[in-house]
């Protein structure tokens, strides 16, 4: 089985920097790049590509509501769903300009923070997400947690779209993130998240903090590049799915 280790990157802005960037892309096959709504600038963005070109790995788009000074994770509300999918398609292009001053090209969108929370469940802006990454470039892969709103949309609009679990998060019932606000929401060590990422491909399974199992296909999986514990845990999980036979790539080498 082919499996695809993928981080969010580029989150540093101006003169702050946030997470281990270069050690992470190291590590990872994939990354999803902010463009300047949560964070992430022109030089950021630049540095981040030309890093994740120097390691072999894929670039992605993170675009999120404009948020920069909540870093995303506040839900925006006022935008109609026209406005929305055109604040994804600039941020998209954004960073296909910057990929292009250096060869390079985008492959995927992944939604960040609390827009990537909001299109899980509802039908509507995952819509317009899906919409505004096809009228991009519909050969775009959509990152999307698996059977939420956001795969169904992919599918709606026939987009390449990768299922995605996060080693760090925990999960609801309903098959969403538990949202950070609350204690149990983050995984901060790192042979924990090792574990529970070989259980979840193995059983094709993840398990909701109640308990229950809820079944899923897998083609990638996240480590948040701002969690502290990003390099250890990466490292870590990186060792643990080459060990179990796992074939680490990109997602863009296999996904239909």
């Amino acid at each position: 089985m082919k499996i695809d280790l993928n981080s969010d990157l580029g989150e540093s802005w101006g003169e702050y920097t946030k997470g281990e960037d270069k050690d992470v892309l190291k590590i990872i096959t994939s990354a999803n790049i902010a463009c300047g709504y949560h964070a992430g600038d022109p030089m950021v963005m630049t540095k981040t590509v030309e890093t994740a070109i120097e390691n072999n790995v894929s670039i992605g788009a993170h675009p999120s509501f404009m948020d920069l000074q909540g870093f995303g994770r506040r839900r925006v509300t006022g935008d109609s769903m026209v406005e929305l999918e055109r604040q994804i398609a600039y941020q998209i292009g954004a960073l296909q300009g910057i990929a292009a001053t250096r060869n390079a090209s985008v492959s995927h969108v992944k939604c960040h923070g609390a827009l990537g929370n909001i299109v899980a469940e509802d039908e509507e802006t995952a819509n317009a997400v899906a919409k505004a990454v096809k009228s991009v470039d519909p050969n775009l892969i959509l990152v999307v947690m698996p059977g939420m709103a956001t795969e169904r949309a992919a599918d709606r609009f026939s987009l390449r779209r990768a299922k995605e679990i996060y080693a760090d998060r925990n999960y609801q019932d309903n098959g969403n993130l538990v949202p950070r606000s609350e204690p149990e929401a983050i995984i901060h060590d790192a042979e924990n998240a090792a574990k529970r990422v070989i259980k979840m491909l193995n059983e094709k399974a993840i398990t909701a903090v109640s308990g229950r199992k809820i079944k899923i296909e897998v083609d990638s999986i996240c480590v948040h590049g701002d969690n502290p514990a990003a390099v250890i845990m990466a490292k870590r999980i990186r060792e643990s799915i080459i060990n179990n036979g796992f074939k680490l790539c990109s997602f863009n080498e296999f996904v239909d």
